[in-house]
């Protein structure tokens, strides 16, 4: 019995043994793990954060009061300024304005955001900072409409090197006025601005400045405008003066722009000079035709009046006259002028018709001709032959007892002259048309082609 008890001691102190090894073990092991990963934690730690402390350590942003402006009470900071012109993206003629994208940049040097640094390398950021420190307070002049890109984020960017100086650019797109002069248009070159002014801080406290000189400002080679062509961009500075609250700095960026004609050839001129040329038609028209004149001559008045109508519905009403109103007006007048020479030509032909007819009566009575005779000597002669009857005196007139059998005569020798002039009608045709054309038609087709060419040598001399 006793060494069956002792055997039971000996097994339960071997569990016993067993068991404490194992718990040493397990809590080796968990000691391991934790100090794996606490190496794990130390290498991977959140750098963000750390970085975080160490950005807000070097720049000291809580330490100063960044309402005021940098050595606020010393001379003006000196802010520089340079621009870089993405696109024009617009000219409106109607509104005059322009519509631009542009980065904008501003150079200033603020001590209290130095910082040491072994590498002398700057620091970047984005918008967020913008909001807690100081900045130029620079807007636009005469401006209409303006924003700063926020896709997908605000187009800002800061940057801030070690010995104070900072580095501001932002993305914007502005549309501003530009004064405009319409008295050459469409033949015309137009100078507009965009002006850059702090709106707070005078001269005595901001001192606004092109960083390079003109190399301040640069623009994209791609930029282009479907009526104009980009002649010169420059810059210039000078100092504005408001009653209230005294000189400012302003900044210039002018651009030069010169319209494209071709469209305006196309569209304006062209059109004008077309239906000019076809009211002279009429001058080759009969002057019996009085249905193909008259709706002719309406449809030109018409027509003018229609693109007249038409260029200035797109131009500012301006209280000045243009050139091209200049042109397209001269150019209604001598469609105008064409109505009114049929009208003098049809007016003189019936007067001229009513003094041959009364002509005719009166020799037809004097030579005692019988109606029937009188009717086929209407209906035979030409008006030729009728002024040349009316021209007898009563010289020339035959006795009074000869004049039936010598009439006769005539007449049957006349008779006989129309029948072969019946036989030759057609190779007469131009003959007939220069007859039944008036003398003012004839001298209409020089004046009217002549006077408008020499108004044209004038134009294009004196606008182009």
């Amino acid at each position: 019995m006793p060494y069956f008890t002792k055997l039971l001691l000996l097994i339960f102190c071997l569990a016993l043994l067993v068991e404490s090894r194992k718990h040493r073990r397990r809590r080796w092991t968990t000691h391991l793990d934790v100090q794996r990963a606490s190496h794990i934690f130390k290498k991977n730690r959140d750098l963000t954060k750390a970085r975080k402390g160490k950005t807000e350590q070097l720049l000291r942003v809580d330490e100063h009061d960044f309402t005021m402006r940098p050595a606020f009470g010393g001379p003006a900071i000196p802010v520089g300024v340079d621009v870089q012109v993405e696109s024009l993206d617009s000219i409106s003629e109607v509104d005059m304005d322009f519509t631009m994208t542009l980065y904008l940049r501003h150079y200033w040097k603020d001590e209290r955001l130095s910082f040491p640094s072994t590498n002398n390398k700057s620091m970047t950021f984005d918008g967020r900072l913008v909001k807690k420190i100081w900045v130029p307070d620079v807007f636009f002049v005469h401006s209409k409409r303006s924003f700063i890109h926020d896709t997908t984020t605000d187009n800002i960017m800061l940057r801030v090197f070690p010995d104070g100086h900072v580095l501001y650019s932002m993305r914007v797109t502005v549309t501003a006025m530009c004064n405009m002069d319409f008295s050459h248009f469409p033949l015309d070159s137009q100078t507009c601005s965009l002006e850059l002014e702090s709106y707070a801080y005078t001269d005595e406290d901001l001192m606004l400045y092109w960083k390079n000189g003109n190399e301040s400002l640069k623009t994209d080679e791609k930029i282009s405008l479907s009526q104009f062509l980009i002649q010169k961009f420059h810059t210039t500075s000078r100092l504005a003066f408001y009653s209230s609250t005294g000189w400012y700095n302003r900044l210039y960026i002018n651009f030069t722009l010169r319209r494209h004609i071709f469209f305006f050839l196309l569209q304006t001129y062209f059109p004008a000079t077309l239906m000019v040329m076809l009211s002279w038609v009429s001058f080759w028209i009969d002057r019996r035709a009085v249905p193909a004149r008259v709706s002719l001559g309406i449809t030109t008045v018409l027509t003018m009046s229609t693109i007249i109508t038409g260029v200035n519905a797109s131009m500012p009403r301006v209280s000045y006259i243009k050139a091209v109103d200049i042109y397209l007006w001269v150019s209604f007048v001598f469609v105008f002028l064409s109505v009114l020479e049929y009208a003098a030509v049809n007016y003189l032909t019936t007067v001229q018709e009513r003094k041959e007819r009364k002509l005719r009566e009166r020799f037809s009575c004097s030579c005692g001709i019988p109606h029937s005779k009188t009717m086929m000597l209407d209906g035979n002669y030409s008006e030729s032959d009728a002024n040349s009857l009316a021209g007898y005196t009563r010289n020339q007139m035959v006795p009074e007892e000869e004049k039936p059998e010598k009439m006769v005569v005539h007449l049957a020798m006349s008779n006989e002259s129309n029948s072969s002039r019946k036989r030759g009608l057609k190779g007469h045709v131009g003959l007939r048309i220069i007859q039944n054309t008036h003398a003012i038609d004839k001298y209409s087709r020089l004046i009217f082609p002549g006077t408008y060419i020499f108004f044209n040598l004038i134009y294009w001399s004196v606008f182009s």
